[in-house]
């Protein structure tokens, strides 16, 4: 009896292997998302948030398929929430390290930031990691202040929709687009065929529409500069700039590190001491604020790993076209 046992577990897993194309197995599961203290003393917090990384609106998950984080934007929302809960926290320092990512989520990011704020009252510092770019720089300008290492890179003010036309290299392989689309602009931006002049019009407004939004954002974020509309869009052809540059433009406010936006905060909130927390698993390390702040898994059971994963989604999403707030030479 034992023996047919075996011998049907096994050919379970085969069948799982040669159906399915996949092979699963349980790991241990990840406890929910927790206050650490990182520095400091006291009973009053000030809390860093990890922006980092592609923005895009996408789990995250590694090669073998496990959702090893929630989508940015869920996860912002929640320690933003955790934080409204917690008289305690006085001050916020977002630890920025993006190139940007799609628009739709870097202003969702942005508008949970500034309703925050109206929420909570208490002063949002950004500290501009290696790149802040685009995206990154959107969602900066919702602090209250901003602050970047000497060595950051910055601006890359603008949008941009990638696009490959992959229409000729399917003639050379013979491969035929059989398209049928209820209007001749549905397919717009396909890489199976090419773009007409019309289309790269019609694109161009709706990339301007979302380049105006840039603008505006930060028009209210740090209309403390003075910009007019005009004078902003001369600086904001797309190109990136040195800290020391963005200083002189009044894109941002001063130049320090992590802990200098630390003690930033800490004045803003009028208060000596407090310790510097995240939010983040229980099972994660967190030594210091330049610890790694990755490590998010799904709760509620031991997530299923597939082994032989290939993440066809992804792949998919490379021959769409997206609108971008991004910086990526």
């Amino acid at each position: 009896m034992k023996k047919r046992h075996i011998f049907f577990s096994a050919l379970s897993l085969l069948a799982g292997i040669f159906l399915s194309g996949c092979v699963y197995v349980s790991l241990p599961g990840v406890e929910p998302r927790r206050e650490k203290t990182i520095g400091g003393a006291g009973a009053d917090k000030v809390l860093v948030i990890d922006i980092s990384g592609m923005i895009t609106g996408d789990d995250d998950k590694n090669m073998m398929g496990i959702e090893t984080a929630p989508n940015i934007t869920a996860r912002i929302k929640e320690e933003l929430n955790m934080a409204i809960e917690d008289s305690h926290v006085k001050a916020i320092v977002l630890r920025i390290n993006t190139p940007g990512g799609t628009v739709t989520t870097c202003d969702i990011i942005s508008h949970e930031i500034t309703q925050f704020k109206k929420k909570k009252n208490i002063p949002v510092i950004a500290e501009l990691m290696d790149v802040a770019a685009s995206g990154g720089y959107y969602i900066a300008v919702s602090a209250d202040k901003i602050i970047a290492h000497p060595t950051t890179v910055t601006g890359s003010i603008g949008v941009v929709a990638y696009n490959v036309n992959a229409s000729g290299l399917m003639e050379k392989i013979g491969l035929v687009d059989q398209t049928i689309k209820s209007g001749d602009k549905k397919d717009m931006g396909s890489p199976l065929r090419p773009m007409t002049e019309d289309d790269k019009r019609i694109l161009k407004t709706v990339i301007d529409g979302l380049y105006d939004r840039f603008l505006d954002v930060i028009l209210e974020g740090r209309k403390f500069a003075g910009f007019t509309k005009p004078e902003l869009k001369k600086i904001a052809d797309g190109r990136i700039y040195s800290a020391s540059q963005a200083i002189e433009l009044k894109l941002i406010d001063s130049l320090g590190y992590l802990d200098d936006a630390v003690e930033a905060a800490k004045n803003a909130a009028g208060i000596k001491e407090a310790r510097v927390i995240t939010y983040s698993p229980a099972s994660s390390y967190r030594n210091n604020v330049y610890s790694n702040m990755g490590g998010y898994a799904p709760v509620g059971g031991p997530p299923m790993v597939n082994l032989v994963y290939i993440d066809a989604d992804s792949m998919t999403k490379r021959f769409g076209m997206r609108f971008v707030y991004l910086w990526m030479p």
